[in-house]
């Protein structure tokens, strides 16, 4: 095959993914605003080491590892 060809097939391919993402963002974007999804708060998941307030901020360490 072309050089020429083989660009566009893999334009075209990528041209219909990012069509496929904007209406699957757009819809995701419609339930969120109808309250259809519920969104997790900040503190959920691996960031629960992350100090709740700035009192918390001053009994950290100044240096962490390195030399």
């Amino acid at each position: 095959m072309n050089r020429n060809v083989i660009v566009v097939i893999v334009l075209v391919v990528l041209v219909l993914l990012t069509a496929v993402q904007a209406i699957q963002l757009s819809s995701l974007k419609g339930q969120v605003n109808s309250g259809k999804v519920n969104v997790a708060s900040a503190g959920s998941g691996a960031g629960n080491n992350v100090p709740s307030s700035a009192q918390d901020l001053n009994n950290l360490p100044s240096m962490v590892g390195g030399c």
